[in-house]
């Protein structure tokens, strides 16, 4: 009898469970159903979006997954070599070399080496041996400077602003560089304390509007850019006429990412879209820049040197002319040459989807204007756009390169997903925002080892490619050591499509 009291008890305390169960998922439902109602009437009344007026409430589901589209093409349905802007296959190469892992494969490429323009290396029957092998030596950049820079790495850090960046982002890259050797490239935000931190070599880049070397108006003011100097990790300046994401059109920082430490690092008002003019207003002609480079050359006692993404290409013959008009200490000490599929924190999509040469054409383009003129071992290049691993490096290199920057690649060592959130304050690994809640997830103390081992590793696997080539360092690759597959199916050598020119006779000795 007590256990059926017992049974009667539990029965009841059940179905009292189940009660209270029933009567949430009721309410849970009605106010489901009051959403769906409250959606319902929105978008039934409302003119603006036809999709929501015509379809109400399922109209919404476009939208969401419009926007959860990118999420499922990166981890479900692109396969590892076609996705862009870059791959799995190039992302997770990057993510091995950052963590020092092996980066050998099993069974095969699942690279097609097939499509026309695909760059193939020639190797040689008697590849180097590694006890063979040439350490990369500097190479000295502004000859006619009061304090010229042996640059020791040919792989650096390209421009990236304090803004676009994080302060642990920027922290990050300061400690790697130096770790690694290499410079890193301050991007047109100014100079911060926390790229002088590290101690690594910096290189200042002067944009558009100057910050933290400019004057109310936007001018350039000297007092400034003599502190700047003053620094001597800052090696050299640049100054930047264009980028390859965004050709004629200036920097753009949105407000929300314009902090109170951003703003006095640039000069400018807290909270403030910053946006960049789209050229140097005082750079008019080639004379201009010219007077402009030694100016700042001659300020700075430091290399000065310019960036820019190629379209038109006569002004840098036009270029060359000034140049031996006014003597060869006249020129700039390098040319940072951007590619037109170059990435950026924010640009309009009709620049970063339609104007620019890519590198791949307009480096062999460069190179050669320059040896034509004789200026080539005057001028130094260093190319930058899109070049995250060693095939890509080294073609550069083969190309007519004297360095190679990078800047996406670096992003990718500190853990970039490449959610394509860079100009929306909400980049979830903590590298291209300023919420807090965001930053905290980006340790520099971890991540600057992670700068410097993809630094080193693709270094590394650069000479790989070199000695499988039969030359001892990577700056011995020639262009005779590429061949690029062709629309036939055969490859061409690169030597014969750009072959290089002789020089013009009256500049023949300016070298």
């Amino acid at each position: 009898m007590e256990q059926d009291i017992m049974n009667v008890i539990g029965n009841l305390d059940a179905l009292e469970t189940l009660g209270r169960m029933t009567s949430i998922l009721v309410f849970i439902i009605g106010l489901i159903l009051a959403a769906i109602v409250v959606m319902f009437v929105i978008d039934i009344t409302q003119t603006k979006d036809a999709v929501r007026r015509n379809y109400p409430v399922i109209g919404r589901f476009r939208y969401l997954f419009s926007s959860l589209g990118e999420f499922f093409r990166q981890y479900f349905f692109a396969m590892d070599r076609e996705e862009l802007p870059f791959n799995r296959a190039e992302r997770e190469w990057v993510g091995r070399a950052a963590k020092g892992e092996g980066n050998t494969v099993a069974f095969g490429s699942t690279k097609s080496l097939a499509p026309p323009g695909t760059a193939i290396f020639v190797n040689c029957p008697f590849p180097v041996l590694d006890q063979d092998r040439a350490e990369t030596k500097p190479l000295r950049i502004g000859p006619y400077c009061a304090i010229p820079y042996d640059a020791p790495s040919f792989f650096n850090i390209s421009a990236m602003s304090f803004g676009a960046l994080s302060v642990p982002a920027v922290r990050a890259l300061s400690h790697g560089a130096k770790i690694a050797g290499c410079w890193l490239n301050t991007g047109e935000g100014a100079i911060s304390p926390y790229h002088l931190e590290g101690g690594c070599d910096l290189v200042f880049q002067i944009g558009t509007a100057k910050y933290g070397v400019r004057n109310d108006d936007g001018s350039l003011n000297d007092d400034k850019l003599r502190k700047v100097a003053a620094h001597e990790q800052v090696r050299m300046f640049e100054i930047k006429l264009s980028q390859g994401a965004k050709p004629g059109k200036g920097g753009i920082l949105p407000g929300a990412k314009v902090t109170e430490v951003i703003a006095e690092t640039r000069g400018i008002p807290i909270g403030e879209a910053s946006i960049s003019p789209n050229r140097h207003p005082e750079i008019n002609s080639i004379d201009d820049l010219l007077d402009f480079i030694n100016h700042v050359r001659d300020v700075t006692g430091k290399p000065v040197g310019i960036k820019a993404v190629l379209g038109a290409y006569g002004w840098v013959e036009e270029l060359c002319e000034a140049i031996h008009e006014r003597g060869i200490e006249s020129a700039p000490d390098f040319f940072t040459l951007d590619s037109g599929d170059g990435g950026t924190g924010a640009a309009p999509m009709p620049l970063i989807d339609n104007v620019g040469l890519l590198i791949k054409e307009s480096l062999p383009m460069l190179s050669d204007i320059f040896h034509r003129y004789g200026l080539r071992d005057r001028i130094r290049i260093i190319a930058s756009g899109k070049m995250i691993t060693p095939a890509g490096v080294a073609l550069a290199l083969a190309a007519g390169a004297d360095f190679i920057n990078t800047a996406r690649g670096f992003m990718f060592s500190l853990g970039c997903i490449q959610a394509l959130k860079c100009n929306k304050n909400t980049c979830p690994t903590g590298i291209t925002t300023h919420n807090p809640r965001l930053q905290r997830g980006l340790n520099p103390e971890d991540k600057k080892a992670k700068v410097a081992s993809y630094h080193h590793n693709l270094v590394h696997e650069v000479e790989v490619i070199a000695h499988s080539c039969g030359v001892g360092e990577p700056r011995g690759l020639r262009r005779m050591h590429v061949r690029v597959v062709q629309d036939d199916g055969k490859s061409r050598p690169m030597d014969e499509l750009y072959p290089r020119p002789e020089p013009l006779p009256q500049y023949a000795n300016a070298n």
